[in-house]
């Protein structure tokens, strides 16, 4: 057994700083340590891909050799999969992993851990993620890291430590290290309910987006699907980036970059599938964002890359859910004069957020990226003053 300090003193060291994740008991005493340093940051992630998701935005523009921990438990690893094989694997963006072996064989656990407890070591080797149990002996841990931190540099890809039972000694957590409430804003709307067909197109939005959007201080997220593609399509230029999976990951990977990136404006442009995919994001951005981090969906009402079938977004009032979760402002329109608002919005308190309805359908022949995903991060990463660890 080891104390939490002997770890995250080592892993200091080495350049991790932030931390994010989903609790469980056998994580406690890092978590404890880690929210009472002042030179740490912890983000309490509402499920594990966001952890992952925040995790590899902050590997996308952490300055000084600063690295990034997702932690979780083994059962909600599989809340892992989409951004850990299409975010991280696509974008060659390294981070350590800290899971815990709930239901390891030989090892008298809870029946919910009883299929996942023994499958957890070969669902990592199927996502091609190395692995090696956690160290409980102080002078492992340095061996250890070095592992971790050489495979990352040398792939751009995770590596994860499997800590077993007993690991780690307990770490108590003093009083009045909790989260500060943030002021609720008031949700606004000026939703017209005019015609499908008279709303703006993603075009009009997109080329709006770009419009208050300067090299020199912006970086743009495009949601996976039509929105990156038509960004792609309108201008490629080096301060944006496009999804090519993780599906609703977008904002927490946003978050992370706007949490590493307090110099940059980050603005996320969302889609209404995305969002509702992950709607628990909401509540992550809306507590942890920085006033740089503006968030953008474009509401068709239809997943529009697989045919147009219809989201329920029509009955949700995504600024009533921004404002009741913490966002400095919430807005939503069918109106593109939304854009110019949100973005001459003061950026004050925490992160903006506009949604605004947008008409359904794409022109035919939308190009797809020629860049691939990782040339894209390097060259964004480059466009910020940052050298990749691994191209």
């Amino acid at each position: 057994m080891i104390g939490a300090a002997q770890f995250v003193e080592a892993a200091r060291t080495r350049g991790f700083y932030w931390y994010a994740g989903v609790p469980c008991s056998y994580l406690t005493p890092f978590i404890n340590y880690v929210l009472q340093d002042s030179l740490l940051h912890y983000v309490s992630a509402a499920n594990e891909g966001d952890a992952v998701a925040l995790i590899a935005g902050v590997t996308l523009g952490a300055r000084n050799g600063r690295r990034g921990i997702a932690m979780m438990q083994n059962s909600g690893l599989g809340n892992a999969v989409s951004p850990l094989t299409s975010l991280t694997w696509t974008f060659r963006l390294p981070q350590l992993l800290i899971i815990t072996w709930r239901g390891q064989p030989g090892v008298p656990d809870e029946p919910q851990h009883e299929l996942m407890g023994p499958i957890t070591p070969a669902l990592l080797d199927t996502m091609k993620i190395p692995w090696e149990t956690f160290p409980i002996e102080a002078d492992a841990i340095g061996p250890a890291l070095d592992r971790a931190v050489a495979h990352m540099d040398a792939t751009g890809r995770p590596y994860a430590l499997v800590m077993q039972k007993g690991s780690v000694a307990p770490y108590e957590l003093k009083q009045g290290t909790g989260l500060a409430s943030r002021a609720r804003c008031l949700p606004r709307s000026n939703l017209r309910g005019i015609a499908p067909d008279a709303l703006p197109s993603r075009r009009e939005a997109l080329q709006r987006v770009i419009a208050y959007t300067p090299l020199d201080s912006t970086v743009v997220l495009a949601s996976t699907g039509f929105c990156a593609r038509e960004l792609y399509a309108i201008d490629d230029r080096p301060n944006q980036l496009y999804m090519v999976g993780s599906m609703g990951c977008l904002t927490s990977f946003a978050l992370g970059l706007a949490l590493a990136r307090p110099d940059l404006h980050v603005v996320a442009v969302d889609g209404d599938g995305a969002a509702l995919m992950r709607m628990s994001a909401f509540a992550t951005l809306g507590t942890y964002g920085p006033s740089n981090l503006t968030h953008v969906l474009l509401d068709n009402r239809a997943h529009d890359s697989t045919g147009g079938q219809a989201t329920v977004s029509p009955n949700v009032s995504f600024a009533t859910i921004a404002a009741a979760c913490g966002y400095a402002s919430a807005v939503e329109s069918d109106d593109l004069g939304v854009l110019d608002e949100l973005f001459a919005t003061p950026m004050l308190g925490g992160p903006r957020f506009a949604r605004l309805s947008i008409e359904c359908g794409t022109a035919s022949g939308l190009p797809r990226p020629t860049i691939a995903p990782p040339d894209v991060k390097t060259r964004l990463m480059r466009h910020v003053g940052l050298n990749p660890r691994a191209l």
